[in-house]
């Protein structure tokens, strides 16, 4: 391994660490938009202490993954394999053999968990309780505790993902380690205006749950092998956001002038 003062020196390096950064940092959106969706759900004295948590355990977790390196990438061997046959045309059947790693189980459970817990959040959101008593108990039921354990369960599936795209990005450790702290920090920092940003927009919070029901979705397709880029996931997060941003200044501005808001 090449000592810290010739990384240090050269621009590849340097190159690197930058576009490693900047990947590292949007796949922890991801993970930043459901800490604050759930630590939301908690009372308020504890939202902040739930994120701060959440996403130091995230750091925690991708820094002991990165000592293990070895480990993380062998998650991506088959575990077992399912036979499979896909039509090839007029002649027949192609049988195929369809393999499965830890990697895919991992992203495969992460998915379902998160199309789960975003159709039940959209579910509450859309008809929510009529009793305030209820919606009161409601709220109550997410303890501190089992959100730290959601958060920490989907903390590993991230973590994963971000550690694999690491390795498949540069071989120095170093590199990867410096990556992972500083967009972490990036997420610590974000955390909690973006929590109380979402918290303050109702629109924003389905949004945002619609986030959650696509990534879900592409987590389960990895694990089955169907690769969607990322580059067009976070293309249609973007512009969706943009138009959102569109609708909250119209909606600003006819406030202002006294307008009825629809």
């Amino acid at each position: 391994m090449e000592s810290l003062a010739e990384l240090a020196a050269s621009p590849a390096a340097w190159a690197a660490l930058v576009t490693l950064i900047v990947m590292e940092v949007v796949l922890g959106i991801d993970n930043l938009v459901f800490i604050s969706i759930l630590s939301n759900k908690l009372p308020e004295e504890n939202r902040r202490k739930a994120r701060f948590i959440g996403i130091s355990l995230a750091l925690g977790m991708r820094i002991a993954l990165l000592s293990t390196l070895a480990f993380i990438v062998g998650l991506t061997a088959p575990v077992f394999t399912l036979p499979f046959s896909i039509p090839a045309g007029p002649d027949g059947h192609a049988p195929m053999d369809f393999a499965f790693s830890w990697r895919d189980l991992i992203l495969i459970a992460g998915g379902l968990f998160l199309v789960w817990k975003a159709t039940t959040e959209i579910h509450h959101t859309v008809d929510p309780p009529t009793n305030d008593l209820l919606d009161k108990r409601q709220v109550a039921s997410v303890g501190f505790g089992s959100a730290i354990i959601q958060i920490l369960a989907l903390d590993l599936v991230f973590s994963i993902d971000s550690i694999l795209t690491a390795v498949g990005m540069t071989e120095h450790l170093p590199i990867m380690v410096i990556a992972v702290i500083v967009a972490v920090l990036v997420m610590l920092l974000a955390a909690n205006p973006l929590a109380d940003f979402i918290n303050e927009n109702p629109s924003v919070v389905m949004l945002a749950l619609g986030f959650l029901l696509m990534i879900g979705a592409v987590l389960i397709a990895d694990g089955f092998g169907a690769h969607v880029p990322k580059g067009y996931i976070y293309a249609a997060m973007a512009f969706s956001a943009l138009v959102e941003g569109l609708n909250m200044a119209v909606r600003k501005a006819k406030a202002k002038r006294g307008e009825t808001v629809h």
